[in-house]
């Protein structure tokens, strides 16, 4: 399916139709949010934000297919997310999420490298466009320097970066991050954002990730999901603005949301 933005057409990357999330038993069945819809188009970076606890990651694990969902439909290409097998996934969506890494005594190539496992034979031997794709998504990154050093000697927003880099070596349409910018001061926050819009209007990769930084998202993102337990509501930041939507995000009693400057102010 396609949508003309300003006369340009482009492909939609995820279409998300009245989606419920949560967890299920065999006894109970817990809804975190539901009747979420919105469509993600190709190079285009978007936030999922809201109050702690309302189901960011809960969302974006559902996405990627970590967990399963409740009701509702997941669209890649047109099809149902659950029509597709691991490894025809793995050719359309990566993941970087918060769970560390099992081992940090890999190199940075090496670890870059396993974003490539779709793609390689039963041994794992890389392929001349393998190593070729892991080369461009260091270089994309901006970790040359790093790509010979063993994982346990970087820092957070570096191996950051290297994660980011390994999803992009995976060469998938569409890239999920849960909080990228976790444990980075504002300044390292503010530059791995501007590379994922980078990243995503450069290559036409569509970024989706979640965040506490509302306000940094404002000013860089094209898209942003305001998530709910009822009635979420997507859109570009500049209408969510207008539309007094960042208002209703907490109780207005301590915090206030000032729409001149797109910021929060204590009361």
């Amino acid at each position: 399916m396609k949508l003309e933005t300003n006369n340009i057409v482009k492909e939609k990357a995820l279409e998300i139709k009245n989606l419920n999330i949560g967890y299920k038993s065999k006894k109970h069945e817990t809804v975190v949010a539901h009747g979420i819809s919105f469509d993600l188009i190709q190079g285009e970076l978007t936030a999922i934000v809201g109050i702690n606890g309302i189901g960011k990651s809960t969302l974006l694990r559902t996405i990627g297919a970590v967990q399963p969902k409740l009701s509702g439909a997941i669209m890649i290409d047109g099809k149902e997310l659950s029509t597709y097998s691991t490894l025809h996934l793995a050719s359309k969506i990566s993941l970087v999420l918060t769970e560390g890494l099992a081992t940090k005594n890999l190199s940075v190539i090496e670890l870059i490298a396993l974003g490539r496992q779709p793609y390689t034979n039963w041994l794992g031997t890389l392929s001349v466009q393998d190593k070729e794709k892991t080369k461009e998504a260091i270089q994309l990154v901006e970790i040359e320097a790093l790509q010979h050093k063993r994982c346990y000697e970087l820092s957070d927003g570096q191996l950051q970066r290297v994660l980011i880099a390994r999803a992009l070596a995976q060469d998938t349409p569409l890239m999920l991050l849960d909080e990228p910018t976790t444990h980075l001061d504002l300044y390292h926050k503010v530059q791995l954002l501007k590379l994922l819009k980078h990243i995503a209007h450069k290559t036409n990769k569509t970024i989706l990730f979640t965040t506490h930084e509302i306000e940094v998202a404002i000013q860089l993102c094209d898209k942003m999901l305001i998530l709910n337990k009822e009635n979420s509501v997507f859109g570009q930041p500049c209408e969510l603005i207008k539309e007094a939507h960042f208002e209703k995000l907490f109780p207005t009693d301590m915090i206030q949301f000032d729409a001149n400057s797109g910021s929060f102010k204590i009361k």
